[in-house]
């Protein structure tokens, strides 16, 4: 491969990305209002994968916390839907959960392994029981009631939320500081001897990842009616995110998007067909892919693919 490949390859992805894209803006004028719900929920658990995806990924570190800033995005659509426009809420909501993440990656990503997992995962209960005492005693009530959006809308603002996402998860990938997060999952002790700078990076990659988290929760909170801190701050959002990238496969950026995508569609179509035992069925499904799919479907289609390829060339030379 020369050096005229590799420069083909490198702008084909991202002009592939924007031809998808544009052909998803005419999806809400030729598929009925079903589609494009379904599609919004499809959109909503891609960006939460990928999102975990851009700092769990090249690091190493299994984050939790995902159900925190979401659930802060949540609830800034319910505290700013009434007094400025939508699109000001859900970047309000993206900065927030930037700040918190900043400020939490300073105080925490000294930590490693499991100790790291742990806080994040207490932190969505700490959030979620800090939000509960405010509002029964500062407020006076628990929850409050959010603007809805007509699905167009929302679809439209997820749609644009996933491809800022996907284009800076694939430049980020290319890019030196991708580079610099991966030497930090492989061996970071070799990367801190060798000049990078560990900790300032992670803090950022982290605090970014929950920026697109934060915007993905407010406008997703213009389509329920009423949230309160059970309801915003739900582990499942925190638990869902890395299943679907282990059941896409981690091993490059296709693999998240695809393991979101089959997981909530599976999903939608399990809640709608087995209402009382969707989620044995689903835990049925990732302990088969753990057990038997250690690399996810990337992994499968990528050994499907080698076994015919050589079973193909193993007959030609014979």
């Amino acid at each position: 491969m020369n050096w005229k490949t590799i420069k083909y390859n490198r702008y084909l992805y991202p002009a592939l990305y924007i031809l998808i894209i544009v052909l998803f803006i005419a999806i809400p004028y030729i598929t009925a209002p079903y589609t494009i719900i379904l599609l919004s929920s499809i959109f909503m658990y891609i960006s939460l994968t990928l999102s975990w995806t851009l700092f769990s990924g090249p690091t190493g570190y299994t984050s939790l916390a995902t159900a925190a800033f979401f659930g802060l995005g949540l609830y800034m659509a319910g505290i700013l839907g009434d007094s400025v426009p939508l699109i000001v809420a859900v970047i309000c909501g993206g900065l927030i959960s930037f700040i918190l993440a900043f400020i939490i990656g300073a105080i925490t990503l000294r930590l490693r392994g499991i100790y790291f997992t742990i806080f994040t995962f207490g932190l969505v209960e700490l959030i979620k029981h800090l939000m509960l005492w405010w509002e029964i005693n500062i407020v006076g009530v628990r929850g409050r009631f959010v603007p809805r959006a007509d699905n167009a809308t929302v679809f439209y603002i997820l749609l644009a939320i996933l491809a800022a996402l996907l284009l800076t998860t694939y430049f980020l990938k290319s890019s030196r500081y991708g580079m610099a997060l991966s030497s930090i999952g492989s061996n970071e002790e070799a990367a801190i001897h060798i000049g990078i700078n560990v900790v300032n990076l992670k803090i950022i990659t982290f605090a970014s990842s929950a920026f697109f988290i934060g915007l993905t929760g407010t406008i997703m909170a213009t389509r329920w009616s009423y949230i309160d801190p059970y309801i915003a701050f739900d582990p499942f959002y925190s638990f869902l995110p890395p299943l679907m990238a282990i059941f896409g496969g981690l091993g490059n950026l296709f693999g998240p998007l695809l393991g979101a995508a089959v997981f909530s569609y599976l999903q939608e179509t399990l809640i709608t067909r087995f209402p009382y035992s969707y989620m044995l069925i689903f835990g049925l499904i990732m302990v088969i892919t753990i057990l038997y799919l250690p690399n996810g479907l990337i992994g499968l289609y990528q050994t499907i693919r080698q076994r015919f390829i050589g079973g193909k060339h193993a007959d030609t030379s014979s």
